[in-house]
């Protein structure tokens, strides 16, 4: 039996037996109908009319919302700027999409201007980082289409960066990202690499380089801005003003030593970073709730795969069949971190706050994947999605923020 299945019903036996008097939540096997992935995604990567599989008629178990009162409308949240969401494709580069719309918001922090980085620059960098230790270690580091959010702040800094309009990593037309085919060639390539013991580097490197440019384009050297030259480098300094170095991972896990900074033991931190701020739980969602109350938003990641989380109202709640709230605390977060109920799903931006009647805290998520796209797309929460506190506190595990927002905690650190 699959672990998060057996935790699910773990939770079903006991959830209304010794919790209290908080009311039950319901849920419902709800049909998957096929969404904007399907019908917008697929649709541009095939260049014909998307099929649908019989798996995406499937009856999935889920958190019974149809009748609460739900804050899903974004106008009732408090956001810091941020540019329009913008979908990933068919790719697995969450991680650098999230964090760059942070980075973007913090230009517009910074210095008041409103600029839109370009995501593929990143993830072609990011795929030359993953060849190179891949050859390094003897293949045993892992290539794959995921990484970490820090991962963009380490590119930054080696590699500058580049507005959009310049490098957008599109061809042949197409409105959507597609890396599979890519994808596939280079971990081909390097598989024979390790096969037959071919571990040039600066060959492996030129032909990793080759097949992302016939893919998604040579990434520039130079480009204009407002009538002025700019270098990658000279970008990022000069005109977005941005210091890589001003920004910190933020992490809560029981398993590593609090007051430390730990690695963040996840297959997407290929590179095993040990920069991780590893906070008590408590210290951490006041340092989230603090941070965007002062005009900071954070690039944020966890696990998104929960009965509570819906992609028909985008509200992610934990129903109380899994938890109930007051007992979330950091050994529930742990358990399911280590039992893996909890996995390192999924990056986004959290770029605002609302506080309900009850005094219970949301937060306003923006979003690059398909999930988030499955309601009207002239909508304001076309891209949105709407996250509960005890959300947060359960599944998220770590955030990207600048450095101010972590200031008065500095001196607990070793």
């Amino acid at each position: 039996m699959h672990k998060k299945t057996s935790l699910l019903l773990l939770s079903l036996m006991i959830g209304g037996v010794s919790f209290g008097q908080q009311k039950k939540d319901k849920a419902i096997f709800k049909e998957y109908k096929p969404g904007y992935y399907q019908k917008s995604i697929l649709k541009d990567i095939r260049n014909v009319d998307a099929k649908i599989s019989k798996e995406d008629n499937e009856k999935l178990f889920f958190m019974d919302q149809s009748k609460m009162k739900l804050p899903n409308k974004v106008n009732l949240y408090t956001t810091e700027w941020a540019n329009p969401s913008l979908s990933q494709g068919n790719t697995g580069s969450c991680w650098c999409f999230s964090t760059t719309s942070m980075y973007e918001s913090e230009v517009k922090r910074l210095t008041g201007k409103e600029v839109k980085l370009s995501e593929m620059y990143t993830v072609y960098n990011e795929f030359i980082e993953k060849a190179r230790g891949y050859v390094q270690s003897r293949g045993t580091t892992i290539f794959e289409q995921g990484s970490e959010a820090n991962a963009v702040t380490r590119s930054f800094k080696k590699n500058g960066i580049v507005p959009a309009e310049a490098y957008t990593g599109l061809k042949d037309g197409r409105k959507f990202h597609t890396h599979a085919k890519m994808y596939k060639e280079m971990k081909n390539y390097l598989r024979s690499v390790k096969a037959n013991n071919a571990w040039d580097e600066e060959a492996v490197i030129s032909t990793i380089k080759a097949i992302m440019n016939h893919y998604i384009g040579v990434p520039p050297t130079s480009f204009k801005v407002d009538g002025k030259e700019y270098t990658p480098m000279s970008y990022m300094k000069e005109y977005c003003q941005l210091n890589p170095d001003d920004y910190v991972e933020v992490l809560s896990y029981k398993q590593e030593p609090y007051w430390q900074q730990v690695e963040y033991k996840v297959p997407d931190n290929w590179w095993h970073s040990k920069e991780y701020y590893n906070l008590p739980l408590d210290t951490y969602m006041k340092v989230l709730k603090d941070a965007i109350r002062k005009g900071y938003t954070m690039s944020i990641g966890g696990d998104v795969s929960e009965a509570g989380f819906l992609r028909t109202t985008n509200v992610a709640l934990i129903p109380s069949f899994d938890i109930p709230s007051k007992y979330i605390n950091e050994d529930a977060r742990q358990f399911r971190f280590s039992n893996e109920t909890t996995t390192d799903d999924h990056g986004m931006h959290l770029m605002g706050y609302y506080t309900d009647k009850q005094g219970k805290d949301w937060y306003l998520i923006k979003d690059s994947s398909s999930g988030s796209r499955n309601n009207d797309e002239t909508a304001a929460e076309f891209g949105f999605y709407f996250f509960s506190k005890d959300y947060i506190k359960l599944k998220m595990m770590g955030f990207t923020v600048h450095k101010d927002a972590l200031k008065k905690y500095m001196k607990k650190f070793n």
